[in-house]
This record gives C-alpha cells, sequence and structure tokens, in this order.
C-alpha cells in the first residue's frame, strides 16, 4: 500500500462505503471486491477510504493484510474504524486499539458515545469515564503515530438531550488530538436547518475541526451534509451511491457535484469530476445493484427530457433546462420520443442518432405523427432507441428497411405425460432470392424463435454470430383485459461492443415478441454495415 498525504487538506471527501456502505441490505462485499471498490474511489479521488473494522472482523483484518501488498492508493488515504478503549481499562493494553494499529492504516477512525443516556445504558458506565475513554484511545493513537477521527455517535439525539454533555465530548476528542470530530446523525432524523444550527454552535463552543455524517432516514443525508458544510464543517463523509444501513447515508457522488459545481469548492483533483459517472456505475455492478437511473448528476435519467415544451427550449441553448452541462460529471444529455413529443424533440432526438430533419419540417411532423399513432397502439421509444431509429429511417426513406422477407413462424410448446419437454420453432423466409427454412428449440418460444431466425440468417449475414439477447421485459398494458389484453415486449441486444433495445407491440407475448426481434436483427445488421436487401 502506498501511502499518500494530499496537498490540500482543508476539506476532506471520507467515504466509508467499503463499511458504513457494506451494511446496506442485499449487499455482501468479499474482499476482492472491497480492493476493486477502493480502487474505484482512490480513482475517483477521494481523500479517505474507510475499509472496515480489523480485529473485529476476520473479512475487514484480510482487507487490511491484503491491501497492504495489493493497493496502490494515488489520492487517498485508508483508514481503519473502530472503537474507544473499553471502560475501565486503559487503551495501551486495549487488544481491540492494538489490532487497529497492526492494520497499519495511518488513519484510524474512532466511534465515541456522545448520548449520555447510551453511554449509561448501552456502555453501562459513567458520563466521566466515557470521557476519560476518548481521551485516552485518542493519546495512545496519537503516541502510536496515526492520525485520528472521532465519529461521535448519535451525536444530535444526544445534543438534543443534554447539550453540555454532548459538547463535551467534541471538546474532549479535539483536547486529546482528534484532527477532525464527526457529528453523527446516526438515526437520520435531522433536517437542514438543525443540523445547520447545530454545528454552528458547536464549532463556536469547542473551536474543533468539524465533520458530518448523515444517515437518509428523512431523505435530507445529501442536504444535511451541506447544510452542516455551510455552518463550518470541513470533512463530510459518505458513502457511494448513498448505500448504507436501512435506507442509506449521504451518497458521495450529489455531495461532491454539489461541492465542486455549486460552491465551486475544489475537492477532487483536476480532473476526476467527469469520471463520476463511469464510477458510480462501476461500483454499483461490483456490489450487483442495478444502477439507480433516477440519481442525480450520474443517473441514465437525470438529463433526459421528454416534454416537448422542453424540447423547444433545449434547441435553442440546453442550458434552459439542465442545471450543468452533463459533460461535467460524464453523463450525457438524452431525448425521449413518446406521445409527449413535438418537432424539437424529434429534431433533436433526430441529430442524436445522425439526422439532420432540422431543413425538412414535414418529414419531422411526419415522424411525430407516426410516434404518436405508434403509441396510440402501446408502443414506447423511451428505452428503445433501436426501434425509434428504424421508425426515421423508414420515413426517410418512405419504406420498410429488410433484410429477409417473412413467408411465416410458428412455435410449439410441448408437453408430455410427465410434464414440460420444451419448445420448437419454425420459420420460413425469403433472403436474397434464396427461400429458408429454419427450425430451433430453445427453454422458451421467443428463445426458439430467435434460434430459428438465426439459423435462417446466419449463413447469409455473418455478422449475426456476434448477436446476443441480453435482456427481455414483458409487461400487460394497462387498461386491457386478462388474457387477451395487449402485450408489450422490450429486448436488449448487444454485439460485444454496443447494445440497443427494441420494442414490439401485439395481441400475445410471442407475436410481441417476433416484432421486437425483428428490429434487433435489422438494426444490428446495419449497425454491422450491411445495406437492407430487400
Amino acid at each position: 500500500m502506498t501511502e499518500v498525504t494530499r496537498t490540500d487538506d482543508s476539506f476532506h471527501v471520507f467515504d466509508t462505503t467499503l463499511r458504513d456502505g457494506a451494511q446496506r441490505e442485499g449487499i455482501n462485499l468479499t474482499v476482492a471486491d472491497k480492493l476493486a471498490i477502493a480502487r474505484y474511489l482512490d480513482e475517483f479521488g477521494v481523500g479517505f477510504i474507510e475499509g472496515g473494522w480489523p480485529g473485529a472482523n476476520p473479512r475487514d483484518t484480510e482487507f487490511f493484510a491484503r491491501a497492504a501488498d495489493e493497493l496502490e492508493l494515488h489520492h487517498a488515504q485508508l483508514v481503519a474504524f473502530g472503537a474507544t478503549r473499553r471502560a475501565g481499562g486503559r487503551a495501551a493494553e486495549d487488544p481491540q486499539l492494538a489490532a487497529l494499529v497492526a492494520s497499519g492504516a495511518p488513519v484510524i477512525t474512532l466511534v465515541a458515545k456522545a448520548h449520555d443516556r447510551h453511554v449509561e445504558l448501552a456502555l453501562r458506565t459513567t458520563l466521566d469515564e466515557n470521557l476519560e475513554m476518548v481521551r485516552d484511545s485518542v493519546e495512545f493513537l496519537r503516541s502510536q503515530g496515526r492520525r485520528v477521527f472521532i465519529d461521535c455517535e448519535h451525536f444530535f439525539d444526544g445534543y438534543r438531550a443534554n447539550p453540555e454533555y454532548a459538547v463535551s465530548v467534541v471538546r474532549t476528542a479535539h483536547e486529546a488530538g482528534a484532527d477532525v470530530v464527526v457529528l453523527c446523525d446516526t438515526n437520520g432524523g435531522m433536517l437542514p436547518a438543525g443540523v445547520r444550527e447545530t454545528v454552528a454552535d458547536v464549532l463556536a463552543r469547542t473551536g474543533a475541526r468539524l465533520g458530518i455524517h448523515a444517515q437518509d432516514d428523512t431523505g435530507c443525508a445529501v442536504a444535511n451534509t451541506l447544510a452542516a458544510v455551510d455552518a463550518g464543517a470541513t470533512h463530510v463523509q459518505c458513502t457511494a451511491n448513498g448505500y448504507g444501513e436501512r435506507v442509506g447515508n449521504a451518497n458521495l457522488f450529489p455531495v461532491v457535484g454539489a461541492l465542486e459545481l455549486k460552491y465551486d469548492r475544489r475537492v477532487l483533483p483536476a480532473g476526476r469530476l467527469a469520471e463520476m459517472t463511469r464510477i458510480s456505475h462501476a461500483i454499483a455492478e461490483l456490489v450487483n445493484l442495478t444502477p439507480s437511473t433516477h440519481q442525480p448528476y450520474v443517473g441514465f435519467s437525470a438529463f433526459a427530457h421528454k416534454a416537448g415544451l422542453h424540447a423547444s427550449a433545449i434547441k435553442v441553448d440546453p442550458d434552459l433546462y439542465q442545471h450543468i452541462d452533463p459533460e461535467r460529471v460524464g453523463n450525457t444529455m438524452r431525448m425521449l420520443v413518446s406521445d409527449m413529443a413535438g418537432r424539437a424533440s424529434v429534431e433533436l432526438k433526430g441529430k442524436e442518432l445522425g439526422y439532420d430533419l432540422s431543413s425538412d419540417r414535414d418529414l419531422a411532423g411526419r415522424v411525430v405523427a407516426k410516434v404518436k399513432e405508434q403509441e396510440n397502439l402501446g408502443y414506447t421509444y423511451e428505452s428503445a432507441d433501436a426501434s425509434f431509429e428504424l421508425l426515421l429511417r423508414d420515413e426517410v426513406r418512405g419504406s420498410r428497411e429488410r433484410f429477409y422477407t417473412l413467408e411465416s413462424w410458428r412455435t410449439i410448446s410441448e408437453q408430455g405425460p410427465k410434464g414440460f419437454t420444451g419448445n420448437e420453432a419454425t420459420v420460413k423466409l425469403w433472403a436474397k432470392g434464396e427461400r429458408r427454412i429454419a427450425t430451433g428449440e430453445g427453454n422458451g418460444p421467443v428463445n426458439a424463435l430467435d434460434q430459428a431466425l438465426r439459423t435462417a440468417l446466419e449463413g447469409i449475414y455473418p455478422p449475426l454470430a456476434t448477436f446476443e439477447l441480453v435482456d427481455y421485459k414483458v409487461r400487460i398494458l394497462e387498461g386491457q383485459h386478462g388474457t387477451g389484453s395487449k402485450t408489450r415486449v422490450l429486448i436488449e441486444s448487444t454485439d460485444g461492443v454496443a447494445t440497443w433495445s427494441t420494442v414490439g407491440v401485439a395481441d400475445n407475448v410471442v407475436a410481441a415478441s417476433w416484432l421486437a426481434l425483428e428490429d434487433a436483427y435489422t438494426y444490428g445488421l446495419i449497425r454491422a454495415g450491411l445495406e437492407p436487401t430487400e
């Protein structure tokens, strides 16, 4: 592990994804996962990465041991987390503090009780002994050459119940040599005005360097973090994508985005902000959670525009309906085409796809009318850019582009005396003047159709060998009735380089799937540079 000291220590971005974030329901990180996430966080440029609790958790102990050999940090310092010494003991003899020192981490974060009732009921000790535990633990770790941060657990609740005692914990930690004293909204119940007022008061009464750790139980963790900064805090604790216990923690990315872009405070190395979207999504993949599409700054929909009124304004100036240029955080503006679309939406979407419609108002009008007609039938193009591009090409060309002419298709689901036995599909079509008949088998009728169509065409169009169906979604459209309802199918396909999405709507799921498959194959072959033959 390479220890790096930041050149500017005036403001700390402290990430606790590997400890507090890992407490989210559904996250179970291996040591390899933690090492990989640490590399991403360091690449993003956070100042501190809290790796876990060595000595209390075998996985975290292994993490710090492996980090010494396997982590080369360029921007961040690794932080070990633990607790103050036990009541009635001595810090120099406390095995848990010894494990923190043995971790090799240059920075130690100690959790300390700041709520009088927690001291008496959870620690089962006196208020004075708790202060001595804080003082002794900080002084010991400082004597071992470690930088020490103190997390004052349940601070805001403790301050409300007994402000004098809560402040005395901060003052004691500061006087003992803690570099930062972090005020923790452990229950997540605070609102910004209360955080701002409390932080300002504690700062005035103690002179300590203060940090903020906010849980998101009121949906205000990011706002509470920024309120603390407004009041003078210079250390923010966050987790990637807001992961954490219960509903989560202050989200690292909106906090950093606000500090850099709204507060004009440089908290990352130069050029790192533009990596924010990529880092967010990469970490989401590592923890095996789908990236939130509507997350501020980095979500897939963060700069997506649907309403025609928005599109008309954006056509004049994108800043009219966007609070920042999305490229500053590594994201992109997207135009969504729907029945709400006007001519401006279609022109902007066409430009995004490489078609200039601005000089042909009639063409743009026909595309708008076609989209509204199709969406009235149940189609949606918001998540099916490939199908929309085919629709657009059809209107430009005046007819449907085809690589084959379908004669017929059929599927058979077999049921034997011992239960389900399989699906079979047959496709008959003409391609390049040749009649092709192919059969495919699959674990469902759509899979069988996909196999049959691939078999029929692969010899004629070799790029099909790289195509793969990677996602498949079915929705019964609202307002219909039972098994007679219309069905919408969305298919996501890839050629190993890019992905594209297509849509089909019909009275049954297999027919809708066939339409989406046809679009997927057609778009993929056009993308591969082939010219339609029919």
